[in-house]
């Protein structure tokens, strides 16, 4: 009885009479979403048997599975498939790296921008020497919103630059007589992380890490076909960064665009076509941000007034220097911005799998308890708390902090041991807070088919080629339960994997 009133809240339809045989054949059914873990549940067969099931059903059995699921209240391990070996996590790797820097930075840490100057402006405004904009790591020099909410961003995306430059003219600044300087030596200048291709650096999910971060590092191209070449072309910011070489043509079809921007260069070409009428949007990876965001505080001055005699430049500190003693910048501060407490950057982190921001907050876990802002250092940080908690390093390889890595490495188990130490630490709440709620918001927010149960799921999704994920908590009958989903080497869409691994998630919920 219990089994058909399940269905029927679950599927919306009445239970059909043969439900138990429907249980006992699953596997070979072609049922999905909530009949599906329904009709697995009522099977009679106990939660490790009902994943053996999915798992050995087409067309999951071509993948490569690492399971593990833990009851959190009695500390027994409920199911597991190859907890013990290796698989590319791709962004479940974010669990660890927000773990980190929430327990070693804490939930109300803020990151600075400053502007500085070797001295203020004289009596009739003058600034004798460099304007200088120093980066603190701040992700948050953009228009996202802060809390979190769903929705796309609106708003000026270089808003937080011009708050800084009207705090800098009020200081009566009218002339500088040196460069401006966008200076983002905090962190070593090491922007592409081991296991990153060279494709990614042209798109927003492989932006450049630079610790002088505006807009996600990213600028958005706009197209829009008329009835006949050429295509209009706009740029988000609007600021001359690019030379676009655009050579697109209007025809009728589906339409299909190439881009290319050749490393070292900052030329961009477009190819290929749009059908009349047809609108794209491409999100581009700016190659040196903080010569791009001295570019904005400059352009932003000088709509306010401000003569710029020089020129504007980057300030880079580069990998032979990583042994030199990081100090603090010094000089006259002319204005400063605070980003929200971390706890909000981590949660944008793990609710829509930001790459640029993970890696920006393992640098500054690194800057602050290693006085050495690189990949390096924090990954070394990173080992150092995994031996603290008890995830031996045998567990795992970490070369980024973001999981955009093909060469990272973790075990099923070892997330799983992740996830039980940071529901029993002192920020349980504000930890479970990042995670997305199935089928409400972030990554989650249009999986699960609409099972209501989903509404019980907290995990972070993981997404490359050939390697799917799903990593967090489940709200069951049993208690909570922390889990580890992944898959590795599936040649076929990926839609099927995601089917098989929400599936999954779904039969924990009872």
């Amino acid at each position: 009885m219990r089994c058909r009133r399940n269905w029927a809240k679950a599927t919306g339809r009445a239970a059909p009479r043969d439900l138990a045989i429907i249980a006992g054949v699953v596997p070979r059914l072609c049922l999905s979403g909530p009949a599906l873990f329904v009709a697995l549940a009522c099977a009679g067969q106990n939660l490790s048997e009902q994943i053996g099931a999915l798992l050995a059903s087409a067309p999951a059995n071509r993948a490569f599975w690492g399971v593990q699921v833990l009851d959190l209240d009695r500390g027994q391990v409920l199911a597991q498939f190859n907890a013990q070996h290796f698989f590319v996590p791709a962004s479940n790797t974010k669990l660890f790296t927000t773990a980190l820097a929430l327990m070693r930075l804490g939930p109300d840490y803020r990151f600075q921008t400053r502007v500085l100057a070797d001295r203020l402006p004289d009596g009739e405004g003058r600034l004798r020497g460099d304007l200088r904009l120093v980066g603190g790591g701040d992700p948050t020099l953009s228009n996202r919103a802060y809390p979190y909410r769903k929705g796309p961003k609106t708003g000026d995306p270089l808003q937080g630059i011009e708050e800084l430059a009207d705090q800098v003219v009020r200081t009566g600044l009218r002339r500088i007589e040196g460069d401006v300087v966008g200076d983002d030596t905090a962190y070593l200048w090491e922007p592409y992380p081991e296991g990153w291709t060279l494709d990614d650096a042209l798109w927003e999910y492989g932006a450049p890490v630079s610790a002088l971060t505006v807009n996600d590092n990213v600028i958005e191209i706009r197209l829009q076909a008329g009835t006949e070449a050429p295509v209009a072309l706009t740029m988000s910011p609007p600021l001359d960064y690019y030379l676009v070489d655009s050579r697109l043509r209007v025809e009728p079809g589906d339409g299909r665009i190439w881009i290319e921007r050749l490393p070292g260069s900052r030329q961009l070409r477009l190819w290929g076509s749009l059908a009349p009428r047809q609108q794209r949007q491409l999100l581009i990876a700016i190659d040196d941000p903080a010569l791009y965001a001295a570019r904005a505080l400059a352009e932003a001055l000088r709509r306010r007034g401000v003569a710029i005699c020089g020129q504007v430049a980057a300030r880079h500190r580069y990998s032979n220097e990583a042994g030199t003693v990081l100090r603090e910048q010094t000089g006259v501060e002319l204005a400063r911005r605070s980003s929200p407490p971390l706890v909000e950057v981590l949660r944008v982190i793990d609710k829509v799998s930001q790459n640029l921001h993970a890696e920006l907050v393992l640098r500054e876990v690194a800057r602050l308890r290693r006085n050495q802002g690189s990949r390096q250092a924090g990954l070394e940080e990173l080992g150092a708390w995994l031996d603290e908690i008890g995830v031996r390093r045998g567990e795992y390889r970490f070369l980024d902090g973001s999981g955009l890595s093909r060469l990272n490495l973790v075990t099923p188990a070892s997330v799983v041991q992740l996830l039980a130490y940071m529901y029993r630490s002192p920020y349980r709440e504000a930890w479970l807070s990042l995670l997305p709620i199935g089928g409400e918001d972030g990554t989650l927010s249009g999986r699960f088919a609409g099972a209501a149960p989903a509404r019980r799921i907290r995990a972070k999704t993981g997404t490359l080629s050939l390697s799917n994920a799903l990593s967090g908590y489940v709200e069951s009958s049993r208690g909570m339960l922390a889990f580890a989903i992944l898959s590795n080497n599936y040649l076929g869409p990926a839609a099927d994997v995601r089917s098989t691994i929400d599936k999954m998630a779904l039969l924990m919920t009872e």
